[in-house]
């Protein structure tokens, strides 16, 4: 496509020569001629003068560079849309494979496609354009809306209520048992049975090896349009709220609710039975041990406010020398304070 073409699809600000051809989208360290690349984050931009790419994606207010440009707010917003021209995803295939296993009284909307080895249980209900890859489980009662999509050993439990156009990536487990004991007189942990579901709203897309608990009774819920990286772990009875984004390894103990569009960096964890906050955004490998007001920003552990934090880490390798100093200065003190008694004496 030439550039021209491109800035009027996703409809950004040309500077430069639009006759250029462009094939494919490529990294700002990697780009060969006939690609075009972004600068979304200030380290790259001394790759700008380097770079063999032949047209970048910019910022509206960067200074001038020395190829073609496409202009926007959000330059990686345009990068995502010029990707989409030119991606090109996999043939679907289509049909139910013969070594499929699907029970009498599941029902399967149009157009669906269940691959090899797919399990789908007594009373289950998926909606019109369901993609199964292989080995993907779907217990007995489950739910499920139109546009499922399901990688390669995705396994949804008894009883779970799936939405519309929900991504389900490989390995992970939806409606699995809470982590849920009491102790009996003596040690013995008896089992609590986890007689609650998982309710996962529309547009809701789940990581690989990602983990969603069943809830003890009730549900835990995935609100509209939240989405969950890899390796993330949701325990029982908690609440994602719409928009919400988790990266991956984020750890969530029960009954942790997550207010609309929060953001939760890698490793983060919340020690149960707490809210945080709507728009609140939490840094990477903090630990949450209370709730976080709507809108704040936290990091650390305990995750304090992301300014406080930054002075905390800042002043942490100076405390070596700072505590050098403070036993120098008290010995120097305590010097002082004997060398009177010592002349009366």
């Amino acid at each position: 496509m030439k550039l021209a073409d491109i800035a009027q699809r996703i409809g950004c600000e040309l500077r430069g020569d639009g006759a250029v051809e462009i094939h494919s989208i490529a990294p700002i360290d990697e780009a060969e001629p006939g690609t075009l690349t972004f600068v979304a984050n200030p380290r790259y931009r001394s790759h700008l003068h380097t770079t063999r790419a032949s047209a970048v994606i910019v910022a509206t207010n960067e200074a001038d560079v020395p190829l073609p440009s496409l202009r926007a707010a959000d330059p990686y917003l345009v990068f995502a849309k010029a990707l989409e021209l030119f991606y090109e995803a996999p043939p679907v295939p289509s049909g139910i494979h013969p070594t499929a296993v699907i029970a009498p009284s599941a029902r399967i909307g149009t157009d669906a496609c269940i691959d090899a080895y797919c399990v789908i249980g007594e009373g289950a209900v998926i909606g019109n354009g369901a993609r199964l890859d292989p080995h993907v489980v779907i217990y007995p009662q489950v739910r499920i809306g139109d546009g499922f999509r399901a990688f390669a050993h995705a396994i949804v439990r008894e009883r779970v209520s799936i939405g519309d156009r929900v991504t389900l990536q490989a390995g992970c487990v939806i409606g699995g048992d809470g982590f849920g004991y009491v102790m009996e007189a003596g040690g013995k942990a008896r089992k609590i049975p986890q007689a609650g579901t998982v309710v996962i709203e529309d547009d809701v897309e789940i990581g690989a090896n990602t983990t969603v608990d069943r809830a003890t009774i009730g549900a835990t819920t995935i609100r509209r349009g939240a989405k969950l990286d890899n390796l993330v772990m949701i325990a029982h009875g908690c609440s994602i709220g719409e928009g919400a984004a988790l990266a991956a390894q984020v750890g969530l103990s029960g009954s942790t609710r997550v207010g609309r569009f929060a953001r939760l960096g890698g490793q983060v964890g919340a020690a149960g039975h707490l809210t945080i906050g709507d728009g609140a955004q939490v840094a990477a490998q903090s630990g949450v041990p209370n709730d976080v007001p709507a809108g704040a920003i936290v990091g650390g552990y305990p995750a304090v406010d992301i300014h406080l934090w930054r002075r905390l880490s800042a002043a942490l390798p100076r405390l070596p020398e700072l505590l050098r100093r403070v036993r120098r200065l008290e010995s120097a003190a305590a010097s002082r304070d004997q060398s009177p008694r010592d002349k009366s004496s």
